[in-house]
């Protein structure tokens, strides 16, 4: 039996949007000492269910996604009021916070300190997943029916316990480096 896994490695457009939204939603919320990446000095009214809010479009994007790579830039693009009108309080001073934010990740994002430079700095670790996970393949004796597509996120996001989906899985950053071998099996476990 030979190796015949196939992997597509790529930053999310929306889900690292997610992840930036999550994380002024926190920022607001939080002592300084605790605060992530990025602090805006911007101030917005969340929905107040926005917890629960977040992780059912979370979860919907996600699952989107897994069942269609290709449709990550147009949801970013195209639907951002589903953002809009999922986590904020509707008003004009809130879609005006909400298009500075919009604007201030796409600039972030599409610079070289963003997406490229995520993608950049998950290189080397792909490749050792890839290898980790085609040796347990073939340990194991499975062979792939499809490639295994992951989509990295700069930062946990605050959903957890999402049921693993066919092939595809969202891994952030930290994840990847600090809890690797975790890492490893559960992707190993996305193929059936």
């Amino acid at each position: 039996m030979k190796n015949s896994l196939q992997l597509i490695a790529e930053a999310s457009y929306s889900l690292n949007f997610l992840v930036y939204m999550q994380n002024i939603f926190l920022n607001q919320n939080e002592n300084k000492d605790d605060w992530k990446f990025p602090y805006l000095p911007t101030t917005c009214k969340f929905r107040k269910d926005f917890l629960l809010r977040y992780c059912d479009l979370w979860t919907n994007v996600t699952k989107r996604i897994s069942e269609s790579r290709d449709i990550d830039q147009d949801i970013f693009y195209n639907e951002k009021h589903l953002f809009y009108h999922e986590l904020f309080d509707v008003n004009d001073d809130n879609l005006t916070a909400f298009n500075e934010i919009y604007v201030s990740f796409f600039t972030w994002w599409t610079s070289l300190a963003g997406r490229f430079s995520i993608e950049r700095a998950m290189g080397d670790r792909v490749e050792n997943i890839y290898h980790d996970v085609a040796n347990i393949l073939l340990e194991e004796k499975i062979i792939p029916k499809k490639p295994l597509n992951i989509t990295f996120i700069y930062d946990d996001s605050i959903v957890e316990d999402l049921p693993p989906f066919s092939y595809f899985a969202v891994l952030s950053i930290k994840e990847c480096m600090i809890r690797y071998k975790n890492v490893v099996t559960g992707l190993s476990m996305c193929i059936d």
